[in-house]
């Protein structure tokens, strides 16, 4: 029997993805719905019992006649607020009817000082009941229906025989005691486990898999718990929880700051920050692109008709598909190609026909066979990974429209608008580019996302992960776009209006006067020779960079060759994409960067052991060293690429010189193999700050040294930029990540070698000058910057950049340093 579940809140349903904190976005706590609150009470969802309310006033967990537990949480990192701003209507053990007030609370004031609003609603007896339907992406009123759940059946887990119960007891570090946020990881770190695992507090007792249960225990800071375990692996669940409550698991670390907060002290009234993920400047009306609803039947008509309808639409997809592909260059091309490896996928045609076998329509079954998918990714944990599911989710929506005959969004978008959007897929931006919007907002994305270099590889400038104020801009609104200083202006006073149209106006004939020049070698107004090379990952990608006057590759991509598919590519097959590259940029320096798998880029032949924190794990150069035949076959491939020493090898994520020395190694074996007599330089990017701090020891040995900033950046900075959550905090001109770029350069020179940057900041036209004062020689950029990186770095005097770079060094945050390259820039118009 179906349990619904109504809304304790009016407001706005969306799904836990929209929420920025990982432990609901990964349903660590259980599954459920958020609502963006519009009202200022919290009613019962159904009839049942309060089992629990913190004393902060914040949380409230009930359970049903039926049993469903449901945990309702106002706001994130509320506990912080230690009540205030919350009026408890009910107590614990009381029982409740649909309806009935809960909590009452200050709207304004919570939304002033807590990290967001948004409030999930979880079940947290998922083995007891299931979501079958929710209500997401609407408006919602309290009372209206929001989930209905079903009873499942749980699985029975093996227990021990003997009985023997082990315990423990430990003193809480956390400032707060257990409530949502650490009975997630308890409950998670407990689930690893075969054994029954309880909490006892006095004479409350908890099962550790259960945040009802835990909650209940009413803990706070400095409280002796004791841990029990009984089961056959009982000695080693009660070492894994008891060393987890033994820590303060970050809790006394202050909440995540909001993207809102970040920007505070550089915003001005009317303007919304974000995180840039294609720099440019962007002038015009607001156009809001909403996702149509895609419904689809639930059975089918027969599971030969429903077979056939799917096979047909899949083949038309595909047929879409490749024919973008093939009419596509540079990064639509590869995003193109992932699509088509993810249509081809036999494990989600499988999963889709498993369905359809049991009764359900086509659609139904594609639909669950994605979120199969989708599940199995979000579990990872992988907030890189995470990003990939909104490709997942353009495969489901194109081939549902395509069954259902339902239009999707992004024909109507008038040429020259600023597209407004929550996300975007990538199928959307490429139909959207048709369309040559002006400009790309979007409330949530990563500035890693296929969206994201999708936008760098068109030229179209993008701000992700703006948050909740974007969704006040209303469609038609006039907008000015910096993707420059990473911020948006919304209905701008006539004279902002004015200076921006004569910075728009300066910047383009600023690139016609680079592209006219833009086969001209680059050196500054003194004389000093800087390279300005192009990051690429296919041919068409040269083909461009050679037009725009690049002066080499400084980074070829080559995992674009292992990626989206079931083999490894083979020597020939790679030789054939490296000899293309280095024809295309006609006896130009290509720097070809080693397999970089592992991480945010898995490939399912090369097996990797699930990791608590891939970016710490098994990536880049140590995924290589740990298969050899493939390393090998690689070095072979681009060995063979003549003239000989046109290809220069770059080994990605090095961490120590022993690394270095045994790559080095290889290519003198094997050149001594293929008999190649002419030298072959090996390089290494400077991504963890042990390289940086090492550069002396590392030019020692290395032909040079190229900063890769996007990973540089979140190691400095101990920030995932994957993460939603803390996406607008990682600005590679951090004072901090700064001076490991000048500390490089500096260990690098005394060592008589050259320094690049080929990472995301050597794209950021503010962020040059520093680059160039840091003493970088070489800068690898995106192809279609490269004309316009020339230009800048022609204005410069190296004594003019050095002293602007020593100001930044000196500045506090991120946010000044992109104020004072804002005042060095005007300065020089």
């Amino acid at each position: 029997m179906s349990l619904i579940i109504t809304s304790p809140l009016r407001g706005w349903a969306t799904t836990l993805d929209s929420v920025p904190d990982p432990v609901f976005a990964q349903r660590m706590m259980g599954d459920g719905v958020a609502i963006q609150p519009l009202g200022d009470t919290v009613v019962a969802p159904f009839d049942g019992e309060v089992v629990t309310l913190h004393d902060a006033g914040h949380a409230i967990s009930l359970r049903s006649a039926e049993g469903a537990e449901i945990l309702i949480h106002i706001g994130l990192d509320t506990v912080m607020l230690k009540g205030e701003g919350f009026t408890p209507l009910v107590a614990a053990g009381q029982t409740v009817s649909r309806g009935d007030p809960l909590i009452r609370f200050d709207l304004d004031a919570v939304a002033l000082a807590a990290t967001s609003l948004i409030t999930p609603v979880i079940v947290t007896n998922a083995e007891a009941f299931a979501i079958s339907r929710r209500t997401v992406d609407c408006a919602i009123g309290a009372c209206e229906a929001l989930m209905t759940l079903v009873p499942v059946q749980a699985e029975a887990r093996r227990r021990s025989d003997d009985g023997t119960v082990v315990e423990q007891a430990v003193t809480l570090s956390l400032p707060h005691g257990i409530h949502a946020r650490p009975a997630a990881r308890i409950g998670e770190t407990a689930r690893r486990f075969e054994a029954d695992v309880h909490l006892l507090n006095g004479d409350k007792r908890g099962d550790a898999r259960s945040t009802v249960a835990l909650l209940a225990l009413g803990t706070g800071f400095g409280d002796e718990v004791v841990v029990q375990a009984r089961g056959d692996d009982a000695e080693a669940a009660l070492a894994a929880v008891v060393a987890l409550l033994a820590t303060d698991m970050g809790e006394s670390v202050p909440p995540a700051t909001s993207v809102a907060a970040i920007h505070e002290q550089v915003l001005r009234a009317g303007q919304i920050g974000g995180v840039i993920a294609s720099p440019g400047l962007a002038m015009g009306p607001a156009a809001r692109l909403r996702q149509a609803e895609i419904a689809v039947a639930r059975d089918g008509t027969g599971a030969a008709e429903e077979r056939a309808a799917l096979l047909a639409a899949r083949s038309e997809v595909r047929g879409q598909i490749a024919k973008r592909a093939d009419s596509a260059d540079g990064s639509v091309a590869a995003v193109m190609h992932a699509h088509l490896a993810l249509i081809d996928d036999p494990e989600l045609l499988a999963g889709a026909e498993k369905r359809i076998a049991h009764g359900r329509s086509a659609g139904f079954a594609w639909r669950g066979a994605i979120h199969d998918q989708v599940d199995a990714i979000r579990a990872t944990g992988n907030a890189h990974l995470i990003e990939r599911i909104d490709d997942l989710i353009d495969i489901e929506r194109q081939l549902l429209s395509m069954l259902t005959g339902t239009p999707l969004d992004g024909h109507a978008i008038p040429a020259g608008a600023i597209v407004v959007a929550e996300d975007l897929l990538p199928s959307q931006l490429v139909t959207l580019a048709g369309a040559k919007p002006a400009g790309i907002c979007l409330t949530r994305g990563g500035p890693t996302s296929h969206v994201a270099i999708l936008c760098a590889g068109m030229g179209l400038p993008a701000l992700v992960a703006m948050g909740d104020a974007l969704d006040a801009v209303d469609d038609g609104a006039r907008l000015l776009l910096d993707a420059e200083m990473g911020h948006l202006t919304v209905a701008p006073s006539p004279a902002d209006a004015e200076a921006f149209t004569a910075r728009l106006a300066k910047r383009d004939a600023r690139r016609e006067a680079a592209q006219a020049a833009a086969k001209d070698a680059c050196q500054t107004a003194d004389g000093t020779r800087i390279e300005i090379f192009a990051n690429i990952g296919t041919v068409e990608d040269a083909v461009l960079a050679a037009a725009q006057g690049a002066e080499g590759s400084g980074l070829v991509r080559s995992e674009f060759l292992f990626l989206d598919r079931d083999t490894a590519p083979t020597e020939d097959e790679q030789h054939a994409a490296y000899q293309g590259i280095a024809d295309a940029l006609a006896g130009k320096p290509v720097i070809i960067r080693l397999l970089d798998i592992g991480g945010d880029k898995p490939a399912a032949y090369i097996p990797i052991d699930a990791e608590e924190n891939p970016a710490l794990g098994q990536r880049g150069i140590r995924v290589a060293l740990a298969h050899p035949a493939l390393l090998e076959t690689q070095l072979r491939a681009i060995l063979r690429v003549e003239p000989v020493g046109q290809c220069k090898i770059m080994i990605p994520m090095v961490a120590n010189l022993d690394e270095l020395r045994q790559v080095r190694a290889l290519v003198e074996r094997l050149r001594g193999e293929i008999g190649i007599a002419t030298p072959v330089e090996v390089g290494v990017m400077v991504e963890t700050p042990a390289a940086a701090m090492t550069a002396d020891l590392l030019a020692a040995e290395a032909d040079f040294l190229s900063i890769g900033t996007n990973d540089l950046t979140q190691y400095v900075l101990a920030m995932d930029r994957g993460n939603p959550a803390v996406a607008a905090g990682v600005d590679a001109m951090h004072p901090a990540v700064l001076r490991m770029i000048g500390e490089t350069c500096r260990l690098a020179a005394a060592r008589g070698r050259w320094v690049g940057v080929c990472g995301g900041l050597a794209s950021d036209p503010a962020a040059l000058p520093i680059l160039v004062g840091l003493g970088a020689t070489e800068l690898s950029a995106v192809p279609g910057f490269v004309a316009e990186a020339k230009q800048i770095v022609r204005g410069l005097t190296l004594i003019e950049a050095r002293a602007h770079a020593e100001l930044a060094l000196q500045c506090k945050s991120a946010a000044e340093v992109r104020a004072l390259a804002r005042a060095f820039e005007e300065t020089r118009r």
